[in-house]
């Protein structure tokens, strides 16, 4: 997604240099600090991660994977997947979260970023049902927490709540609530496992 970053490419482009100016002069020396060089630059390479603003770093674990997870509701007869894709965007100063459901039936996009005014990360997501909903997110004790109240035709839901987590074992767990008729009610409940091979879909 992202151009290469400049220490890396110097570095690597220094080692092929000093490879070609050792000629034919293979002695261990020559060896020993050609791969002392490299060594160096590998580590200065891996630690030169791509900028995100503060306030959005605890959705860094997220970025530049795509996950994939099956409704609590899903059955076999009638099965309901969910894939998404979380990337940085604008130029680390926002996220921005693609999903697809059943290889595009639905599906959204959202982008998350910090608002100075209101002193909170914001988010608004967009979907191909034409609705789309405003929200925030705070972060505590390694847990994800969003409200977004909904604009548009929605079957009477006006507010979703939500909780996410990032578990030990690597998965993502998400669970909402629909408040529908002054009533909260279970949304959805879905447990994302990575899958590079996974894609989001829009028809």
């Amino acid at each position: 997604m992202y151009p290469p970053r400049a220490g890396s490419y110097f570095s690597v482009a220094y080692v092929r240099r000093k490879v070609k100016s050792l000629g034919t002069m293979n002695t261990p020396r020559y060896t020993l600090s050609l791969v002392a060089s490299f060594a160096c630059a590998v580590p200065l390479a891996a630690a030169d991660k791509p900028s995100l603003d503060p306030r959005l770093e605890p959705l860094r674990p997220l970025l530049e994977k795509t996950w994939k997870g099956a409704f609590k509701s899903s059955t076999p007869e009638k099965p309901v997947v969910d894939v998404m894709r979380w990337e940085r965007a604008l130029n680390g100063k926002a996220v921005r979260i693609l999903h697809s459901v059943n290889n595009g039936a639905y599906g959204g996009e959202s982008l998350v970023t910090w608002d100075e005014a209101k002193q909170s990360v914001v988010y608004h997501y967009f979907t191909t049902a034409g609705f789309m909903t405003s929200g925030t997110m705070t972060f505590k004790d390694g847990k994800m927490s969003t409200h977004e109240v909904v604009k548009g035709k929605t079957d009477e839901v006006t507010e979703v709540r939500g909780e996410s987590e990032l578990r030990a074992d690597g998965t993502f767990l998400v669970k909402t609530e629909h408040l529908k008729s002054g009533e909260w009610s279970a949304g959805r409940e879905v447990v994302y496992k990575e899958d590079p091979a996974a894609r989001v879909v829009f028809r």
